[in-house]
């Protein structure tokens, strides 16, 4: 049990420390931090009860940040992509009418 809490406690430090790395990017002008946060608690569990070290949970928090981090923003890209903006003109009228694409 005194393993799981230093290696939780690594995991929060490295966290920290690599949260300040997900900033908004230019595709959506969203910030990724719960992406981020997923991944170096998700990466520093995996790596410190695969290595049993303290030092291997930091590198999973780390590494796991990054990927979290990486994932959210190609999910945010992606879902930016597919949604359709229809485009329109208004005529004399008040009628809407829309280009074909």
């Amino acid at each position: 049990m005194n393993h799981v809490l230093k290696i939780a406690a690594a995991a929060v430090i490295a966290l920290g420390a690599g949260s300040t790395a997900a900033y908004a990017d230019a595709c959506s002008g969203h910030s990724h931090d719960t992406g981020t946060a997923l991944g170096a608690v998700g990466g520093g569990l995996i790596g410190g009860l695969a290595s049993h070290s303290v030092a291997g949970g930091l590198g999973g928090a780390v590494i796991g940040g990054f990927a979290g981090n990486a994932i959210a923003r190609a999910d945010d890209c992606n879902h930016r992509a597919r949604v359709r903006r229809e485009s329109y003109y208004i005529d004399s009228y008040g009628h809407r009418h829309y280009y074909r694409r």
